[in-house]
């Protein structure tokens, strides 16, 4: 069954395309990030989703309905984080969150259990307004998740966080896929993409450039293995070994550039020089480096 479909999807802001022609589908029960520049189009192909905006062109099916103009009958099926949320300030943690569950006809206790589950318990008596950004943001993904949606948006859910939350986040997301909910997040984090999608877009312009599996895009890649060897090895000695590119002397050891890294392996190892090797492979932020460039974007 799919969950969203996503057909030459457009929008525009005067003479930007902020989404040109984006095209995508998402499985029920999959796990999908977007990734992409500074102004690729994430976001803006993501309130198009959600029925936060009206395509200028193309079409959106979610859950097998239409989100614009906004649908009743998929509100509360979905939980939409988003990239800067508003809450009431002067209210508590816990109050903010029981009154998102409110809407949504969900206990008080459940909604407790939430602040649990985000780590804020501590917090729960402390105005949203003196939260931490990163306390903050745990608090608006509970309020996207307490009334256990279907269809999960999250647009840069972990921004903000320390690597501990961060991980927590991690643990509680893949608990939520794994129990059948689809989820849909960007990222500026390629080991956060590539630890918990099944799939990832990248996009840059308004387009999507690659949808793919994190490992069939870097298999796609043609980029070569570096091979580290620890300091000792005469430069000589290895550069005839069989398979061998560029040679390159580090600090912390010497970098063999190969598109053929078995042979290169046997060679070092009929050399007895495979102490303290490292292979490094290419990644998906290889792959999304090659896509998008280096320039820096505003």
């Amino acid at each position: 069954m799919v969950a969203i479909e996503v057909v030459d999807l457009a929008l525009a802001y005067g003479e930007l395309r902020a989404v040109d022609g984006v095209s995508l589908d998402v499985a029920e029960g999959e796990f999908v990030g977007i990734l992409g520049p500074n102004g690729a189009g994430k976001t803006s192909t993501l309130e198009l989703v959600e029925g936060l905006r009206r395509p200028d062109s193309g079409t959106v099916r979610v859950l097998g309905e239409s989100p614009w103009p906004r649908n009743p009958r998929l509100l509360p099926r979905m939980g939409v984080q988003l990239q800067a949320s508003s809450f009431f300030e002067r209210l508590t943690a816990r109050e903010q969150l029981r009154t998102f569950a409110s809407l949504y006809a969900v206990s008080a206790g459940r909604a407790d259990e939430w602040l649990e589950r985000v780590g804020l318990v501590e917090k729960a008596a402390t105005r949203v307004g003196d939260l931490s950004g990163g306390q903050a943001q745990r608090l608006s993904i509970a309020c996207a998740l307490v009334h256990d949606p279907e269809l999960v948006f999250l647009d840069e859910p972990t921004a903000a966080l320390d690597p501990q939350a961060r991980r927590n986040l991690w643990d509680l997301l893949v608990g939520i896929n794994e129990a059948g909910r689809t989820v849909v997040l960007t990222t500026h984090y390629m080991d956060e993409a590539e630890t918990l999608c099944d799939r990832v877009a990248i996009m840059d312009r308004g387009r999507v450039l690659r949808f793919d599996t994190p490992a069939k895009l870097v298999r796609g890649l043609d980029a070569p293995t570096r091979i580290t060897v620890a300091p000792g090895p005469d430069l000589e000695r290895l550069r005839v070994v069989p398979g061998v590119g560029d040679v390159v002397a580090t600090p912390d050891g010497t970098v063999l550039t190969t598109r053929e890294p078995t042979l290169v392996l046997t060679g070092l190892a009929e050399r007895d020089l495979l102490d303290g090797v490292q292979v490094h492979t290419g990644t998906l932020e290889d792959v999304f480096l090659d896509l998008t460039g280096r320039e820096y974007r505003a």
